[in-house]
C-alpha cells in the first residue's frame, strides 16, 4: 500500500474509531444521569405516519411536563412534550411500542425533550452500547496499526 494512501486511511479509521468511542460514552453517562436525576413519567407513544411506510425504529413520545418553579406565584401549566427517547436503535421497533402503548420514561427537568426510557422499559440497551464500542475500538485499533506501519 502506498505510504500516503496508508497514511490518510489510518488518519481516518483512528479519527472515525476515537469519535465513535467518545459519542458511545457521552450516549451512555447522559442516559444513566437522566435516569438517576431525572424526573419519572409515563408516555404515550404517538401513531405517525410515513410517506414510506417505515417508521422510526425509536417511538415518537408524548408526555406532559410541569415548567419549573419560577416564584411568580402564578399557575402552572403543563406543557406537552413531543420527543423520541435518547439510546433505542433497534432496527424495527419492537412490537411493545404500538401507537397509543404507554411507556415508563425519564426526562432531564431543564432539557424535557431529552428522555430515556426507563431501567425496566430497556430492552438491549447494553448489548447495542457494546456493539458501537467495539466498532470505534476496531477503527482506532485498525487507524493506530496503519499509522504504525507507516512509520516504520
Amino acid at each position: 500500500m502506498d505510504t500516503t494512501t496508508a497514511t490518510v486511511g489510518g488518519l481516518v479509521l483512528a479519527l472515525f474509531g476515537g469519535v465513535l468511542l467518545l459519542w458511545c460514552a457521552a450516549e451512555v453517562r447522559l442516559r444513566h444521569r437522566v435516569r438517576r436525576l431525572g424526573v419519572s413519567t409515563v408516555a404515550a407513544v404517538v401513531a405517525e405516519s410515513d410517506a414510506h411506510g417505515q417508521l422510526d425504529s425509536a417511538p415518537l413520545l408524548s408526555f406532559s411536563v410541569l415548567p419549573p418553579v419560577d416564584g411568580s406565584g402564578g399557575g402552572r401549566i403543563s406543557e406537552l412534550v413531543l420527543t423520541r427517547p435518547r439510546g433505542h436503535t433497534p432496527l424495527r421497533r419492537p412490537e411493545r411500542f404500538g401507537p397509543g402503548a404507554s411507556v415508563r420514561v425519564c426526562y432531564d427537568p431543564d432539557r424535557p425533550c431529552r428522555a430515556v426510557l426507563a431501567a425496566g422499559e430497556v430492552g438491549r440497551t447494553a448489548a447495542a452500547d457494546l456493539l458501537w464500542s467495539a466498532l470505534g475500538v476496531c477503527c482506532l485499533a485498525a487507524g493506530t496499526g496503519l499509522l504504525a506501519a507507516v512509520g516504520r
